[in-house]
């Protein structure tokens, strides 16, 4: 079942429940806000406002057509985040599964912002495992570039319980030393982490105390994992003190040298599926 429905505040939301499965995504940003199956597989901030043109805190927020400061012209993440989506399409065939399209054009406000022609769509499929697509075709006469990512907030028992597997031996950025390394082993927390690992071409597993989270990606050739610990997470927005304890970010991403160019009518997915084992 489909159902729009709108927060106290006028917030619009669509609610998705199925026979294996419950999703809340936004229009707002086509951000996936909510997914449930035996539980909950993201983090969503107790503190988020979902107001007009605030970015949510938590669940899959849409970097878009910019990750970080990549593109200094542009919003920090780009604007897709807080941008009105169109529901496009849905359908719904079998009582476990259903799918949503949702789309953004450029209109007058992207082009103060980027000044190209495109058409963003975001293919949700939702079952016992949750599958996202990211289409961006290039309407304009001129190529353009872009870094995206799926910057999904995972739910976790706690930051210590963790590890990541599946990006052992890959090179990676320290975007907190500017460095390049390599990873050695799986990868565990005791203090800030923000690393964008290229060459990624496996799956990754989330490990945590009571369950594994599969992540297979397709299109993107960086990953990017964050968490903010203790200090950082104390200043930021839409986020309490010890928030940093109940989360961990695993990015689908095309990031920083890893950047798409998109001549006029040719298009690009990055896409993923997560799968709680």
């Amino acid at each position: 079942m489909i159902t729009h429905k709108k927060k106290a505040n006028g917030f619009e939301y669509i609610h998705v429940k199925n026979s294996v499965a419950e999703a809340k995504i936004a229009l707002q940003g086509a951000h996936i806000f909510a997914y449930t199956t035996q539980e909950d597989l993201l983090w969503l901030s107790e503190t988020s406002a979902f107001a007009s043109d605030e970015a949510i805190r938590g669940g899959i927020p849409l970097c878009w057509p910019a990750f970080g400061t990549n593109n200094p012209q542009l919003p920090q993440h780009g604007f897709a985040r807080t941008s009105s989506f169109e529901l496009f399409h849905t359908e719904e065939t079998q009582a476990d599964t259903t799918m949503l399209t949702l789309r953004l054009c450029d209109n007058e406000q992207t082009h103060l912002l980027w000044d190209y022609s495109f058409e963003l769509m975001l293919h949700i499929t939702i079952s016992d495992t949750l599958k996202l697509a990211l289409t961006t075709t290039n309407k304009d006469t001129k190529a353009f570039t872009l870094t995206q990512a799926f910057h999904t907030y995972f739910a976790i028992s706690d930051i210590k319980n963790i590890r990541i597997a599946g990006l052992e031996n890959k090179p990676y950025l320290d975007a907190l030393t500017q460095k390049q390394t390599v990873q050695k082993g799986a990868i565990t927390f005791d203090q800030e982490f923000d690393a964008v690992y290229q060459d990624v071409d496996t799956s990754i597993q989330l490990l945590d105390k009571n369950k594994i989270i599969d992540i297979q990606t397709q299109g993107p050739a960086s990953c990017v994992v964050w968490n903010p610990w203790i200090e950082k997470c104390s200043r930021m927005s839409a986020m309490q003190a010890d928030a940093y304890r109940q989360f961990v970010c695993i990015e689908s991403a095309n990031a920083y040298d890893d950047f798409q160019t998109l001549q006029p009518q040719e298009s690009h997915t990055l896409s993923v599926t997560f799968t709680t084992l």
